[in-house]
C-alpha cells in the first residue's frame, strides 16, 4: 500500500521539510504563500498562458499547456522561485553534492479537462537517462498550487519513498497517490521520485507553477540564458539572477571572457571593455 504524502504547515522549520524530503522524497508545505500572491503571478502570466499551445505527444499531454520563461514574464514569480523555505531545504538536499545549485526550469503546467494521467516517471531522466547512484540527488522540484489541487482535477501523483527504488522502473498510476493541496501550497519532490500529472476529470483547468532546481554543474532543462537573457537578469535582485545561472557553477565552470564572473556581464561591468575575439592590435 502506498504511503500518504507527508505534510507540514507554513511555519515548519527547514529541519522538518528536509527530514520529510529525505524520508519520503516529497512533502507538501500547506499554504506557504497567500492566495493573493498567486493571483498576482497568474494575472501577469495570463496573456502567455492563453497563447501557449497544448502539448504534441502523450507525455506532454494533448490537453496540457506548459508556459515557461517565468522570470521574464512575471515580476512576482521570483518570490516563489527564491522562497526561503524552499531554498533552505534545497541547501540541505542538493548541497550534499555541489557548492551551488541553479534554476532547472520554470513553467506553469495547466492540465485541461479530459486529460488522462501522465506516464509515471522520474524527472532526473531528463539527463539522458544517466544512472545516478541511489541517494545521489541532483535535482529537486517544486509545484505551487495556482488552483486547488484535488484528485478529481489532476493533482500531481507521487509514490512516497520511491526515490529509493531501482531506476528505470515503470510504475503504474495505481501505485501513486494524489498530492492534494490548497491554492498557495507547494509540493517539493526530488528528481528521483516516481510521479506524474494526474487525470483531470473535472470541467476546469488545473494550474500549477513548476519550478525545478539542479546542481550547477549540470545543464538546465530550460535554457535560462534565452528564457531570462542578460537584459532581464540585470533588473532582477542579484541573488535571483545568480540562481538563474549567472554565476560560476564551480571553481572553473561558467566563467566568461578572461576568467570573469558571469554576473559582471549582467551588470555591464568589464575591466577593459567587452571581451575581444581578435588578437590583432
Amino acid at each position: 500500500m502506498t504511503a500518504d504524502v507527508p505534510r507540514v504547515g507554513s511555519e515548519a522549520s527547514i529541519d522538518e521539510v528536509e527530514a520529510a524530503l529525505r524520508a519520503s522524497g516529497c512533502v507538501v508545505v500547506e499554504r506557504l504563500v497567500p492566495v493573493e500572491h498567486i493571483d498576482l503571478v497568474e494575472a501577469e502570466l495570463e496573456p502567455f498562458l492563453a497563447a501557449t499551445p497544448a502539448g504534441g505527444d502523450d507525455f506532454t499531454g494533448h490537453n496540457t499547456r506548459r508556459t515557461g520563461a517565468l522570470l521574464a514574464r512575471s515580476r512576482h514569480f521570483g518570490a516563489l522561485a527564491a522562497h526561503p523555505t524552499v531554498l533552505g531545504a534545497l541547501d540541505r538536499v542538493l548541497g550534499d553534492h555541489a557548492t551551488s545549485y541553479q534554476l532547472h526550469l520554470t513553467q506553469v503546467i495547466e492540465i485541461g479537462p479530459g486529460e488522462p494521467a501522465q506516464l509515471v516517471h522520474r524527472d532526473q531522466w531528463a539527463f539522458d537517462f544517466f544512472p545516478f547512484p541511489a541517494g545521489f540527488e541532483v535535482e529537486c522540484h517544486t509545484m505551487w498550487a495556482m488552483t486547488d489541487f484535488t484528485e478529481h482535477n489532476g493533482a500531481t501523483r507521487v509514490i512516497p519513498g520511491s526515490h529509493r527504488w531501482q531506476d528505470k522502473l515503470r510504475p503504474t498510476v495505481d501505485e501513486t497517490v494524489p498530492a492534494e493541496m490548497a491554492k498557495g501550497s507547494v509540493l517539493l519532490y526530488l528528481g528521483s521520485l516516481y510521479h506524474g500529472g494526474g487525470a483531470n476529470r473535472s470541467d476546469g483547468a488545473r494550474r500549477g507553477v513548476n519550478v525545478g532546481y539542479t546542481l550547477s554543474w549540470l545543464r538546465q532543462e530550460e535554457n535560462q540564458y534565452l528564457a531570462c537573457p542578460p537584459e532581464v537578469a540585470r533588473e532582477l535582485p542579484e541573488d535571483l539572477a545568480r540562481l538563474a545561472g549567472y554565476r560560476r557553477g564551480a571553481y572553473a565552470l561558467g566563467y566568461y571572457g578572461d576568467l570573469r564572473d558571469p554576473f559582471d556581464a549582467v551588470r555591464g561591468e568589464h575591466a577593459d571593455g567587452p571581451p575581444s575575439f581578435s588578437t590583432a592590435p
